[in-house]
């Protein structure tokens, strides 16, 4: 018989389950302005700190403060605070369309469009975006067409990816928006790559993924990260924490061990943990982690810390897993709200103003469902079925030549 004590088996477990309240007060809130700023140029060793606070610049005053505060002119907070709104809007339309049986899926980013939008506008057109599917606002930041947008979700015969895709997994290379994947652990693999090609042809591009917290779990996370660091890789690699994995919360991933962004220190890269709610503490981060690759310093780890506000997508119920009421306390707030009022705060912006714009980009994306219902929504209208045989080879495989034969197309 052995003295020892027995072992016990640990699973961690979220604050607070439906009929609970969480109210995140485990959370660490530095004040806005506090986390200091390296020169983006500086060794990685001298920088170990930085995964472990968190990067804010807006305080609830709606004031920016502290080093990393972006100097920005009113006309780029306000094509931010545009991008941000269109998504909302554009997001709750098309949301509604699947409830009315117009599509097949849908995935809101509410609570999140802060972080496309910002990162949008600070990367160049030629450097390229591996997202996930909770940024549009990327595209909405780049003005992406969005009947384009609407036809792609109702897969109809004016779906410029002809078919091939779920709804909302767009690919638009022309607005620096690489073909999305529901196997999300591949954008980290594809950004790396992409970005070692970049640096292999002498070329001044870089490379920007996203990923789930959940996805930093799997083996493609981990793979990615050796190679950004052993190469170099002009990139920009992305977590975004928004709490939630599905069902899963973030302790599942280790999350509860340390941050997302500390996994940055084993693989000697910065590590940078981003108020993720705050478009300038996001814009700030990214341009200085875009700085860095420029200058053949390789690659920077970024933890969005947000909250997903909404459900994981239109087959998911957050109720079932979380409290009902938990976005609501979330402590970092919702980003489209700060940034108006900072814009408020600056005399750049007001509330009839703010109410105009929505009415504004309201009828935007009215007209432009109007126009995708017209082409057909889901079961109305598809794209010809001799399109699932192009573009498979350069040259046509003998059993793909056979096979549209049999069909007649």
């Amino acid at each position: 018989m052995s003295n020892l004590p027995p072992l016990s088996f640990y699973v961690p477990e979220p604050a607070a389950r439906p009929g609970q309240t969480n109210l995140f007060s485990s959370s660490s809130m530095p004040a806005a302005g506090d986390m200091r700023r390296p020169d983006p140029l500086e060794a990685e060793a001298g920088m170990r700190d930085l995964p472990f606070g968190l990067i804010r610049v807006l305080d609830d005053e709606g004031l920016a403060a502290g080093p990393w505060a972006p100097q920005l002119a009113p006309g780029r907070l306000r094509d931010g605070l545009r991008a941000m709104v269109l998504t909302r809007l554009f997001d709750d339309r098309l949301f509604r369309a699947h409830r009315q049986g117009k599509t097949s899926f849908y995935m809101k980013s509410s609570g999140e469009e802060a972080i496309g939008a910002a990162q949008s506008m600070v990367l160049a057109a030629g450097d390229m975006c591996f997202p996930t599917y909770r940024v549009m606002s990327w595209l909405h930041a780049r003005n992406y067409p969005l009947v384009e947008m609407v036809n792609q979700i109702f897969s109809n015969e004016k779906d410029p990816l002809k078919g091939r895709q779920l709804p909302i997994l767009f690919s638009a290379r022309d607005y620096g928006f690489y073909s999305l994947s529901g196997n999300v652990g591949s954008r980290f693999g594809h950004a790396v790559g992409w970005a070692m090609a970049s640096a292999y042809k002498g070329d001044d591009r870089i490379a920007l993924a996203y990923i789930g917290e959940g996805t930093t779990a799997e083996g493609d996370f981990h793979e990615a990260l050796t190679f950004a660091s052993v190469y170099h890789a002009p990139c920009i690699l992305c977590v975004t924490n928004n709490q939630w994995a599905i069902s899963s919360y973030a302790g599942i991933a280790g999350g509860d061990e340390t941050t997302f962004a500390a996994k940055a220190i084993a693989y000697g890269i910065p590590g940078l943990r981003v108020d993720g709610n705050d478009f300038l503490a996001v814009w700030a981060a990214t341009a200085w982690a875009a700085e860095r690759a420029r200058a053949n310093k390789g690659a920077t780890l970024i933890e969005l810390y947000t909250y997903r506000a909404g459900g994981h997508s239109t087959s998911d119920d957050p109720t079932k897993y979380r409290p009902a009421d938990e976005a609501a306390h979330w402590p970092l707030g919702d980003p489209v709200e700060r940034l108006k009022k900072h814009l408020i705060t600056l005399r750049e912006w007001d509330e009839d103003r703010h109410a105009a714009l929505s009415v504004e980009l309201d009828s935007a994306v009215r007209t432009a469902v109007k126009e995708g219902e017209s082409v057909g929504t889901l079961g109305k209208s598809k794209p010809p079925v001799s399109e699932m045989f192009e573009g498979v080879f350069k040259e046509p495989d003998w059993r793909v030549v056979e096979q549209r034969r049999e069909l007649g197309v």
